[in-house]
C-alpha cells in the first residue's frame, strides 16, 4: 500500500492555484443586476442585425450524414451594415444573397469562434431584408447538433436523427443567430423517406410526396423563441396521443415501445392542467410531444413542443423496471415541462442568468411531485441534492448562481449543481419567507410581463416584490449574486431560567489546510429557528448576528427548522448537547438536517471526525430512508478516499457493521408496496454493502442472480439493478460474460444499461481492461461510454488503468464523444485521484485547456483533488483511531 500523505498541500500543487486563480475572477462580489434590455444583454454577436423569422428546409441523409439545406431569414437591419456575424459550426456555404439575389455574399468563417461573417459590396439599408442561404452541415455521431443513433431492434440495428441544441449548438443545423435574446419564429420544413416519421417544434401542417420515395413535411411556424429550443426526430417512430385541455399531448417512442408510455402520457396531462393553473398563462401551443431518443445524450431537453429525453428517463415496462422507477420519470417529466414556461415562453436574456431556467424547473418539477405523489416525500429524499450543491458551494472554485459567461464553451460548465440544486434551494427558501400564495402571485405577474421574450434575475424580484409585500431583492440577491454557502454559528445561554439564543453568521468554507482565506460575505437570511419538538419563534431575518429570547433554560433549540434554509448550523457545546438528548423526538427533516451539518462540520475542519460517529450511534435503524441515506453517502466516501490505504478494512468493517442491521430490518423480501421507500432502501443497501465487501450479501445476490439466469421472474424488478451491480463488482470471466449476452440481447435500453454498467463495475483487472475495450467499438451505445469509463474507475476500483486507456486513446475517444469529453468529462474523471502526482498530469493536460471552458472544468477539478487529499489525511486516521478504540 501507499504510505498515507502527512501533508494536504505540497509546493507544487500550490503552484497549480493559478488555474483556480481563473475561478475567483467569476465569484467576486455581488453586482447590482438591471432588468432585461436586448441592448444591454452580454453576447458574443453584434446586434445591428436581428433575426424575426426563419424558413428552413433541411434534407437529412441518415445513410452519409450528410445535411445540406437552404434557409430564408426575414432580418431587420437596425443601422446600415455592410456586414453581419451570424453562428455556424462545420458547415459550408453555397451561395448567400440578400433581398432575392440583389447582392451576393463573401463568407469568412471562424471555427473558434463558431461564427461566419457575411460581406456585401454594398452596405445593407437601416429596415427589413430578407437573407438567403444555400449550405450543407453535417449530422454527428455524437450527441450535439443534430445526431444519428443507431440502436437494436428485433429485426436489426436501426438508425434514427434527433437533436440536442442547447446551449448553443443550433448552429451546427443551419446557420443563425444562435444566442438566447434573438429571438425568432422558425418554420421547417423536411425532405425524408416515406417510411420515417419527423417531429419538430409544431405539429405538421403539410406532408406530400416527392421523387425517389422521399416525402417533404412542412411544420407550422413556431412562436418566437431562441434558437437552442428548436427540435427534429426523424425515424422509424409510432406516436400515442391523448387531448388536454385542446392541447395535443403525444409520446413518441421507437416502433414497438409506445406501450411502454402509458405512465409518461397519462403525467403529462395532468401535469399541463397543473401547470396551466399554477403560471396563470396556459401552454401556448397547438401540440406537446414527449420524445424517446435510445442513444445520443443522457437527459433531457426542454425544446419547446418536442421535448427530448433519454429513453430510459421516459419509458416505463414493468417487465424491466422497478416501480419505484415512476418517481424519477415524472420528476424528470415535470422538471421538462416546467421549462415550457420557465425558459422556453420566457428566456433567460444570456447564460448567466441559466439558473432562471434549471433552478425553476427543479424546483417546480418537486412541488408537483409533492402535489400529486406526497407519499414520494420528494422534498425530503431529495436532500441530497441540495447537500452536493453546498458542498460544491464551499468551495475556493465556487460560483454565483448568476455567473458570468463569456462564451458558449463557459456556458456549458454552467450546467452545474450550484444552477440546478441551489437554485432551486434558494427558490424554495424565498417561497418559504414570502408565502406560497403571495409566491406564485408573483411568478404569475413575471410569466405575463415577460412572454415570448427574456428576463434577468432582477425582472423576477421586482414582480415578487411588488406581489409579495416583503423585501425580498436584497435577500435573494445575496444568495444569487455572490458565491458560497452561510454558516450560522448558533449557541444558548441562561440568565437565570430564562434562555437566549444567539446567532452569528460566518462563511461556511472547505478548502485544503494553508489555502488562504476566501473573503467574507454578508447576507440576508431568513432563520426558523426553535424549540426542537415545537414552532419556530418569530421571524427572523439575519443580517450579521441576532439574540432572541429562547424559552427555558436547558430547552433543545433547533436551527433552520424543517430544514429549508440554504445554511449550515454549528452549535455551541450547550445546546448541541441538549439537542443530542431531543434527536430521537425531533422531526425527520431537523434529524437529517443535524446529521448533514454534522458531517459537513467535519469537512469543512470545524469539528472532529469523531463528533460525526458519535452522533451515529444516536440513530436507529429505522430510522427514514433519507437519514440513512446520508449515512451511505458519508461511507461511500470515506471508502472512495482509502482507496491503497491502510485504513480502508477497518473503515469498511465499521460501514458493515452499522448498515447491516438497518438491512436485517428489511431483509431481502419486500412486504410492502413495490414503489415505496423501504423498497428503495433495500437496493441501496445491497449495493452499498456488496461494494463494502459484505460476503453474506455477495453470496445471495450470486445466488439470486443464478436462480435469476433459469428463471428471470424469480428475481423482483425492484432488485435488479442492486443484485447485479453486486454481482459485477465480484465477476469472473464466465459471470462478466454472462452479463455482457444479457446486455446484448435485451433491445430495452434501461436493462442494457442495467448489465453493461454492472459489467463494466467489475473489479477484476483482467475484466476492466476489456470493458474498457469495449467503448472502442461500436457495439455500445455511445451515451454510455464516458459513463463506462467512469464505472471502471470508481464502481471497478480502477482509476489508474481507466486513466491509462484515456490517455492512449483519447482522439478515438474525442472524435467518437465530441468537444464535452475534452471539456468536461476529463476534468471531472480526474477527480477519481487524491493525491498530487496526478494534479500535476491534469494541469499539464493540454487538450483540457484549450478552451475557457475547459480551463474552468481544471480548476474545479484540481481544487476538488486537493480537497479529497485533505480530508483523507486529516480525517481518514481519525476515523480509524475512533473506530479501533470503540471496538466492543
Amino acid at each position: 500500500m501507499n504510505k498515507p500523505a502527512t501533508h494536504v498541500r505540497t509546493a507544487q500543487l500550490r503552484r497549480l492555484a493559478t488555474a483556480i486563480g481563473l475561478l475567483l475572477t467569476m465569484a467576486a462580489g455581488a453586482q447590482a443586476e438591471q432588468t432585461f434590455s436586448f441592448d444591454g444583454t452580454p453576447g458574443k454577436l453584434p446586434k445591428t442585425v436581428v433575426p424575426l423569422s426563419y424558413t428552413i428546409e433541411l434534407t437529412p441523409d441518415l445513410t452519409s450524414l450528410a445535411l445540406p439545406g437552404v434557409e430564408t431569414v426575414d432580418v431587420d437591419v437596425r443601422e446600415a451594415v455592410a456586414q453581419l456575424t451570424l453562428n455556424a459550426i462545420n458547415t459550408t456555404f453555397a451561395e448567400v444573397t440578400i433581398d432575392d439575389g440583389a447582392q451576393r455574399a463573401e463568407v469568412a468563417t471562424d471555427a473558434t469562434a463558431q461564427t461566419a461573417t457575411l460581406t456585401f459590396a454594398k452596405p445593407l439599408a437601416a429596415g427589413r431584408h430578407k437573407l438567403r442561404i444555400v449550405f450543407t452541415a453535417q449530422i454527428n455521431k455524437f450527441g450535439t447538433g443534430l445526431f444519428a443513433v443507431d440502436y437494436p431492434t428485433p429485426s436489426g440495428i436501426k438508425r434514427l436523427v434527433s437533436s440536442k441544441l442547447e446551449p448553443a449548438d443550433a448552429r451546427r443545423i443551419f446557420p443563425c443567430w444562435d444566442e438566447p435574446s434573438f429571438k425568432a419564429s422558425f418554420a421547417l420544413t423536411v425532405v425524408i423517406p416515406r417510411n420515417l416519421l419527423a417531429v419538430g417544434n409544431m405539429p405538421v401542417a403539410s406532408e406530400a410526396p416527392v421523387a425517389d420515395d422521399l416525402k417533404k413535411v412542412t411544420f407550422a411556424p413556431t412562436p418566437k423563441m431562441s434558437s437552442y429550443l428548436f427540435v427534429l426526430t426523424v425515424g422509424e417512430l409510432e406516436r400515442i396521443t391523448a387531448d388536454a385541455g385542446g392541447v395535443i399531448v403525444g409520446v413518441v417512442t421507437t416502433e414497438g415501445k409506445s406501450g411502454q408510455s402509458r405512465f409518461a402520457l397519462d403525467s403529462a396531462v395532468k401535469l399541463l392542467a397543473y401547470y396551466n393553473d399554477y403560471f396563470g398563462v396556459k401552454y401556448p401551443l397547438p401540440k406537446l410531444d414527449l420524445i424517446a431518443v435510445p442513444g445520443g445524450f443522457g437527459g433531457a431537453m426542454e425544446n419547446w413542443g418536442g421535448i427530448t429525453f433519454f429513453e430510459s428517463r421516459l419509458l416505463f415496462d414493468p417487465a424491466t423496471n422497478a416501480e419505484t422507477a415512476r418517481r424519477g420519470i415524472f420528476a424528470i417529466i415535470a422538471h421538462e415541462m416546467a421549462h415550457m414556461w420557465f425558459g422556453d415562453l420566457v428566456t433567460m436574456a444570456w447564460w448567466d442568468n441559466l439558473w432562471l431556467n434549471e433552478g425553476f424547473a427543479s424546483w417546480m418539477a418537486t412541488k408537483a411531485s409533492e402535489q400529486f405523489y406526497p407519499q414520494w416525500q420528494s422534498w425530503l429524499n431529495g436532500n441530497g441534492a441540495k447537500q452536493f450543491a453546498m458542498a460544491l458551494d464551499a468551495r475556493r472554485t465556487s460560483h454565483p448562481v448568476q455567473q458570468p459567461i463569456a462564451d458558449h464553451s463557459e456556458a456549458v460548465t454552467a450546467f452545474d449543481a450550484i444552477t440546478y440544486n441551489k437554485g432551486q434551494a434558494l427558490i424554495r427558501m424565498l417561497e418559504t419567507w414570502l408565502g406560497e400564495q403571495a409566491f406564485r402571485d408573483g411568478i404569475r405577474k413575471y410569466i405575463a410581463a415577460h412572454a415570448y421574450s427574456n428576463s434577468t434575475t432582477a425582472d423576477l424580484w421586482q414582480a415578487l416584490e411588488t406581489s409579495g409585500g416583503k423585501p425580498i431583492t436584497g435577500i435573494a440577491a445575496s444568495f444569487t449574486e455572490q458565491d458560497g454557502v452561510p454558516l450560522v454559528v448558533a449557541e444558548t445561554a441562561c440568565d437565570g431560567t430564562a434562555q437566549r439564543l444567539t446567532l452569528r453568521q460566518d462563511r461556511f468554507v472547505i478548502a485544503p489546510a494553508g489555502d488562504p482565506p476566501l473573503p467574507a460575505h454578508d447576507w440576508q437570511i431568513p432563520v426558523a429557528a426553535g424549540p426542537a419538538q415545537g414552532k419556530p419563534f418569530d421571524e427572523i431575518l439575519l443580517k450579521g448576528r441576532a439574540d432572541v429570547p429562547a424559552g427555558t433554560c436547558g430547552d433543545a433549540i433547533k436551527v433552520n427548522l424543517g430544514a429549508v434554509g440554504y445554511f449550515r448550523v454549528e452549535y455551541g457545546p450547550k445546546n448541541r448537547a441538549a439537542l443530542l438528548n431531543a434527536f430521537p423526538q425531533m422531526q425527520v427533516t431537523d434529524r437529517l438536517n443535524i446529521v448533514t451539518d454534522s458531517w459537513a462540520l467535519v469537512q469543512a475542519g470545524r469539528t472532529e471526525a469523531s463528533s460525526y460517529l458519535a452522533l451515529l450511534d444516536a440513530l436507529d435503524v429505522g430510522d427514514h430512508r433519507a437519514v440513512w441515506d446520508q449515512v451511505i453517502s458519508t461511507f461511500a466516501m470515506l471508502n472512495r478516499l482509502s482507496r491503497d490505504r491502510s485504513e480502508r478494512p477497518v473503515i469498511q468493517a465499521y460501514a458493515r457493521a452499522k448498515l447491516r442491521p438497518v438491512f436485517d430490518r428489511i431483509g431481502w423480501e419486500g412486504r410492502g408496496p413495490a414503489d415505496d421507500d423501504t423498497a428503495l432502501q433495500r437496493a441501496s443497501l445491497i449495493s452499498t454493502l456488496g461494494d463494502l465487501g459484505d460476503a453474506a450479501i455477495i453470496a445471495e445476490a450470486k445466488q439470486r442472480f443464478a436462480t435469476f439466469l433459469d428463471d428471470p421472474k424469480s428475481l423482483p424488478t425492484t432488485l435488479r439493478d442492486a443484485v447485479t451491480h453486486v454481482v459485477g463488482i465480484t465477476a469472473d470471466r464466465a459471470t462478466y460474460d454472462q452479463l455482457l449476452a444479457l446486455a446484448r440481447k435485451s433491445t430495452a435500453t434501461n436493462e442494457r444499461l442495467r448489465y453493461y454498467f454492472a459489467a463494466a463495475s467489475a473489479r477484476d483487472a483482467e475484466l476492466a481492461r476489456a470493458t474498457l475495450t469495449l467503448t472502442l467499438t461500436n457495439e455500445l451505445p455511445d451515451t454510455i461510454v464516458t459513463g463506462m469509463i467512469n464505472a471502471v474507475a470508481g464502481a471497478g476500483d480502477q482509476p489508474q488503468l481507466a486513466w491509462d486507456f484515456v490517455r492512449a486513446n483519447f482522439d478515438a475517444l474525442l472524435a467518437r464523444q465530441g468537444p464535452n469529453f475534452r471539456d468536461q468529462f476529463v476534468p471531472n474523471f480526474m477527480t477519481n485521484f487524491t493525491d498530487q502526482a496526478h494534479a500535476v498530469e491534469l494541469a499539464a493536460f493540454a487538450p483540457s485547456q484549450s478552451t475557457s471552458g475547459g480551463r474552468v472544468m481544471v480548476a474545479r477539478s484540481l481544487q476538488a483533488i486537493a480537497i479529497s487529499a485533505d480530508l483523507a489525511a486529516r480525517v481518514l486516521p481519525a476515523t480509524e483511531a475512533w473506530i479501533t478504540a470503540h471496538k466492543p
